[in-house]
């Protein structure tokens, strides 16, 4: 009887306690199920086991605790709502658990989870690997790519911008050698030609360059003069202008014509009646210094209407070299306009163009205060900003007038303002030349008024 009794209790406790004892291995999956070697065994994580009377059975209070490094699931809580519990299990990153990690375990994970790349770095990152499960396998990021789940890796967008920022530069530097003209030896084409001396072109013109300021006039000479004015000056340089144009001279005697009609004047006191007769006779010494082929005294009489004898040309003829001592060799805005145009490597129409700027400019007495030099250049600058429709000075016409686009613009304004009325007013004798077929029709191009709007 007492052993009956004692087996009916044995029986009672193992339907009552016996169920609960086994629900570690249920409840937590993770967790490997208990071993019966004696003296009991250290579970994957460290956690220890709890010898249980007659059984090797684990205490309750260490089923929670014997997930290896990780609080108790919040899934497990069966107190809590269903609705709680899923909102939680959706919130809590993977778990770690001591279970091979498959590829396709890890697929399962990730198509339920819907984790964000940065929560996968996470998780790969801290599942252990132990060396006690050598077949676990490692989740890949590749793995668990969800199409538009993943932005762009982090290195292929630094290679990406470093491409970007090497073609910036590449472009910049290409734009930077565009912008750059590249210098042009004018002189190289001529050096096995005897007669352009291109060993002493240089030397010439820097002689040329000091030698044009002497040349050079007092800007305001007419204010010594008490019979005649600025006006009737331009009325004679455009009345020699035309009689050049009508003997066929060469262009270096007008200009040297000017010349002396203003050194003259600028130290000699000339009556009103003869003005004209201070530029006949300068144009006659101009013939003898540059022309082969010298017009006569009688034509130059004819040509003036015979208004003053031959006896009052010569006269004046020896006044007029006397005065300034024989001295005809000066640089004029000629000299410097053949050289400055080959720099700017003009074609016909440029170089017609720019003639008739420097021409119209002969007429302007306040055009004096300018080096003849300058006056070139100018001429050359406002002639290709004419034709171009656009501010042209390029470095190598910057090289070899050693003048910038800056230091011409006043110079340059003030011919397109002649530009704008040689057709218009009394002194049109410039206008006409170069209105006709041999000169290209050069007065007939648009002013380029955009330099005048262009006044800082």
């Amino acid at each position: 009887m007492p052993m009956l009794c004692g087996f009916l209790l044995f029986i009672a406790v193992f339907c009552r306690y016996g169920k609960t004892m086994a629900g570690p291995d249920e409840n937590n999956p993770g967790v490997i199920g208990p071993s019966h070697l004696q003296g009991g065994l250290e579970a994957a994580g460290g956690g220890k086991f709890v010898a249980v009377t007659g059984q090797n059975r684990r205490a309750l209070s260490s089923i929670n605790r014997n997930v290896i490094g990780a609080p108790p699931y919040p899934c497990a809580d069966n107190k809590r709502p269903l609705s709680e519990r899923n909102a939680v299990c959706d919130k809590i990153p993977l778990i770690p658990v001591h279970r091979p990690i498959t590829r396709k375990f890890a697929a399962h994970i990730a198509n339920k989870q819907q984790i964000k790349p940065e929560e996968t770095k996470q998780s790969v990152q801290s599942v252990p690997v132990s060396n006690e499960y050598e077949d676990c396998t490692i989740i890949d990021a590749d793995d668990t790519k969800v199409n538009g789940d993943f932005d762009v890796p982090m290195f292929v967008q630094h290679t990406e911008a470093m491409l970007e920022e090497i073609d910036r530069m590449q472009e910049e530097v290409e734009m930077e050698d565009k912008e750059e003209e590249p210098f042009v030896d004018i002189d190289n084409c001529d050096k096995k030609n005897p007669l352009a001396v291109v060993e002493y072109i240089d030397d010439l013109f820097k002689l040329y360059r000091k030698a044009e300021c002497p040349g050079c006039v007092p800007p305001r000479y007419m204010a010594q003069q008490y019979d005649i004015n600025e006006r009737m000056r331009g009325i004679l340089i455009d009345w020699l202008i035309e009689v050049h144009y009508k003997f066929e001279l060469m262009d270096e005697t007008l200009y040297l014509t000017v010349n002396l009609v203003d050194r003259f004047l600028a130290v000699q006191q000339v009556v009103r009646k003869k003005l004209q007769l201070v530029g006949v006779t300068a144009m006659l010494l101009a013939c003898k210094y540059e022309e082969v082929s010298v017009p006569v005294v009688e034509d130059l009489i004819l040509i003036s209407d015979k208004a003053y004898s031959r006896k009052e040309v010569l006269d004046m003829e020896k006044l007029m070299i006397n005065t300034l001592q024989f001295n005809l060799s000066l640089p004029t805005p000629y000299v410097f306009m053949r050289r400055f145009l080959r720099a700017a490597q003009s074609n016909k129409k440029l170089e017609l163009l720019s003639f008739f700027m420097i021409e119209l400019c002969l007429v302007e007495f306040e055009m004096l205060k300018f080096q003849p030099s300058l006056l070139a250049a100018a001429a050359i600058f406002t002639a290709q900003c004419t034709l171009s429709g656009s501010k042209h000075w390029s470095k190598t016409s910057e090289w070899y007038t050693t003048y910038s686009e800056e230091q011409l613009m006043d110079c340059s304004r003030m011919m397109v303002t002649f530009h704008q009325r040689a057709g218009t007013g009394k002194l049109t004798g410039v206008h006409r030349k170069y209105s006709t077929s041999k000169y290209g029709y050069a007065a007939k191009t648009e002013p380029a008024t955009f330099l005048l709007e262009a006044i800082f």
